[in-house]
């Protein structure tokens, strides 16, 4: 025997109204959504100081990734050298009041000189991605090394790190490895961003979705066993082409052949040409044979 109070609950359960139920579902989405992106950029904002010079005349080497080509496996470093104690004319100054003479090992050695009295030039210094393939994609990890030294008339002067990432598709950290001191040595680890692998995520199961889709309408059509349906060809087509396009839009551009397209693109290709190929072989059969059927009437 059932309570009283326990039937008019499970009424009023069934009274919330479904559009209740969605707003709730599109806002609990939505605020996930803010959390991961506040996350992730309060993660990316980040300012890692890598060695701590006890010494009083010191350089500040201000090092920013900024664009990570797998194409060419490289990535390009902005290096900003700020000079402290007696190497500046005052204090958060970014003016040398000597020449120093600061070499920057990447994929080629390169060496400038400071001016006196004046701040020094931006560097770009370009890094090679190792221990890395661009087909991976989005699972591709590299390593990346750089060197900096500086000297003073042939004093050795020491140097400090100050990293911080700026490339949109690239989460770019430096290692434990990464030291300061007489040599700065940059030691770092990049892989896809949190917001690149979702949404490479994504277009795999899209992907996926869209081919099982038209092998069940494919399907569908074949048990009718009709003829011509113009509009079913057309979206079965009209999608095969949308892969593409969709892969093509995959952020970062992944080179063909990645593991994105074995384990989605290819397949799906495949299934919809064929699911479209069958469904036209199936239509051109069953027309002749109602025709054939309706020349005997």
């Amino acid at each position: 025997m059932t309570r009283p109070g326990s039937t008019r609950l499970g009424r009023a359960r069934r009274r919330v109204p479904g559009w209740l139920l969605v707003t709730c579902l599109v806002l609990a989405l939505c605020g996930a959504g803010v959390g991961l992106y506040l996350n992730e950029r309060n993660s990316r904002q980040q300012v890692v100081v890598v060695g701590n010079p006890t010494a009083e005349d010191w350089i500040e080497l201000d090092v920013t990734a900024q664009g990570v080509d797998t194409s060419a496996l490289e990535v390009s470093l902005s290096v900003d050298a700020i000079p402290h104690g007696s190497l500046a004319e005052g204090p958060d100054s970014y003016v040398f009041t000597r020449e120093v003479e600061i070499t920057s090992v990447g994929l080629t050695a390169s060496t400038f000189r400071t001016t006196a009295g004046d701040v020094a030039p931006l560097q770009v210094v370009t890094a090679g991605l190792n221990s890395g393939t661009p087909t991976d994609y989005p699972f591709d990890h590299y390593s990346i090394s750089a060197g900096w030294a500086a000297t003073d008339h042939g004093k050795t002067v020491p140097l400090s790190i100050t990293y911080s990432d700026s490339d949109p598709f690239f989460v770019v950290r430096p290692t434990k490895s990464a030291t300061g001191g007489s040599v700065a040595r940059l030691e770092a680890r990049a892989g896809r961003s949190r917001a690149t692998f979702i949404l490479a995520w994504f277009m795999m199961a899209a992907m996926w979705a869209l081919a099982l889709a038209v092998l069940g309408g494919a399907e569908v059509l074949a048990r009718k066993r009709q003829g011509f349906v113009w509009p079913a060809l057309g979206w079965m087509a009209a999608t095969l082409f949308a892969l593409v396009g969709l892969r093509n839009a995959a952020p970062g551009s992944p080179p063909i052949g990645s593991l994105m397209d074995y384990v989605a693109f290819f397949w799906a290709e495949g299934i919809i040409a064929a699911s479209l190929a069958v469904t036209v072989a199936l239509a051109v059969r069953n027309e002749r044979r109602d025709r054939a059927e309706a020349s005997t009437t």
